[in-house]
């Protein structure tokens, strides 16, 4: 049992280029990826696996911040940490643990090559050692989170399942309902007394997303065809930069008008998701850069 809290023996590993290595694997767990990565998966991949692979994550993130204050586990010693950005929260399930198991093998699961299980792989270990060099988890921390990111694989597929297809064929009017009723119900249900903000404010993107991709494939019920390889990354490059300037400037009139911070983050967040499926999409049409 010591071995799955005791720290101590990470401290002899570390160096300069080993916590570069570190960082950019812990970098793929944090929000700045995920608000590059999903919108580009969504624009120049495939619009059905982008939107599964948003609802998983959101799933996945929408527990971690439930367990993590129901069980008020605490970091280890702040000695050990490399890394301050975790101040203030706790530290079982690993948040990035789970979302790495869940994503990436989701997607080699969704992929079927032998190459994207091998990614797929080096990734989730990457990111879960990761925390461990960092000093912000224990071992007992990662594995619960990859052991309930591996579950929550296998309950998303069962969710998949043709048992549920018509839960599927549903109007997104009554998904986006079940969306915002999940996040009253959590609101008022939360453990501990926490203030679940960070998850709801992935709920609100998700209610964003939805949102949006409804009206995307309303507009645009075929898939799109995409332009050269060239303009696909002037498109993802023009897209992700115009999500982030939208983003701080939302964020800079909410603090103008004086916003409570909560409601402008769940209105940024579902702003931001319906940029991703909706806006965005729209005006690379405009522009004749997607058919």
């Amino acid at each position: 049992m010591n071995f799955l809290h005791d720290m101590d023996w990470v401290l002899p590993l570390r160096s300069d280029a080993a916590t570069h290595l570190a960082n950019a694997f812990t970098w793929l767990g944090y929000t700045n990826f995920f608000l590059i990565a999903l919108p580009l998966a969504y624009w120049l991949w495939d619009r059905e696996r982008a939107t599964r692979l948003t609802i998983l994550i959101a799933i996945t993130a929408v527990i971690n911040g439930w367990l993590k204050d129901l069980w008020q586990d605490p970091r280890p010693d702040e000695k050990y940490w490399l890394d301050e950005r975790v101040t203030g929260s706790y530290g079982r399930p690993s948040g990035h643990a789970q979302v790495a198991a869940a994503m990436w093998l989701w997607l080699a699961y969704e992929l079927r090559r032998p190459w994207a299980w091998g990614a797929a792989l080096v990734i989730v270990a990457g990111v879960s050692l990761s925390r461990l060099y960092l000093g912000v988890h224990d071992p007992d921390d990662v594995l619960t989170g990859i052991g309930l990111g591996l579950a929550g694989i296998f309950i998303f597929a069962w969710l998949l399942s043709p048992t549920f297809d018509v839960a599927r064929r549903w109007p997104a009017a009554l998904h986006l309902a079940i969306i915002a009723l999940a996040a009253v119900v959590l609101f008022y249900t939360w453990p501990n007394g926490e203030k679940p903000d960070a998850t709801l404010t992935v709920l609100a993107l998700l209610f964003g997303w939805v949102a949006g991709a409804d009206m995307d494939r309303r507009l645009a019920p075929e898939a799109p065809v995409l332009p050269a390889w060239w303009l696909r990354i002037v498109m993802g490059v023009a897209g992700v930069v115009a999500l982030f300037l939208l983003r701080d400037a939302l964020m800079k009139a909410a603090a103008t008008l004086a916003l409570d911070a909560s409601i402008a983050g769940y209105g940024i967040g579902a702003f931001l998701g319906f940029y991703m499926t909706a806006i965005a999409p729209m005006a690379f049409r405009l522009v004749r850069l997607v058919k």
